[in-house]
């Protein structure tokens, strides 16, 4: 897998240096950061013959990653950007990730859609919206019982708190 990680970070790097999917100041170790923290999941959660859809995955933190961590996974990655689409395309056959599908388009509207509602065993998303907001989308597209898993920073207390209506309304539990 450390072999796919590093032509991920180079296929990552090159293609910033036209497409600005990072920020020119991102260092190598920080690449190494955000793979880390991606792959994190896979301590807490099997995704082994799971479903998993990630929301607004941009430069493909964390589905990339969990994607050649879990090779036995089927990871949808949405995205609306057409340039990031297409880098997340590229590097699903830079890596010959038969797990991976990109699907370009909005996630406010794809939660409106039948065919990904209640259909997936876990919802990731990094750095897309607030919280209450990412509920309102990710929650209807999930199975009974599935998983929601948000990577979230200093705020997440608060954005827990005001998250309860949609808790509430959509039948969410946090854990």
């Amino acid at each position: 897998m450390k072999g796919y990680l590093a032509k991920y970070v180079s296929l990552l790097t090159e293609a910033n240096r036209t497409q600005n999917l990072i920020s020119r100041r991102t260092t190598l170790d920080e690449l190494d950061d955000h793979i880390a923290d991606s792959l994190a999941l896979l301590d807490f959660m099997v995704l082994k013959g799971q479903n998993v859809l990630d929301l607004g995955s941009g430069q493909g933190f964390p589905a990339i990653p969990l994607a050649l961590g879990e090779p036995e996974g089927s990871f949808i990655l949405v995205e609306s950007d057409l340039k990031k689409a297409h880098f997340l395309e590229e590097v699903q056959h830079g890596l010959q990730m038969d797990n991976v599908r990109v699907v370009r388009g909005r996630i406010e509207e794809l939660a409106r859609q039948s065919q990904y509602r209640g259909v997936f065993d876990v919802v990731t998303c990094r750095a897309v919206a607030s919280l209450p907001t990412i509920l309102e989308w990710g929650l209807p597209l999930l199975k009974v019982g599935g998983w929601l898993t948000a990577w979230k920073g200093t705020r997440i207390m608060e954005e827990i708190d005001e998250s309860q209506v949609a808790l509430n309304s959509l039948g969410g539990v946090i854990r």
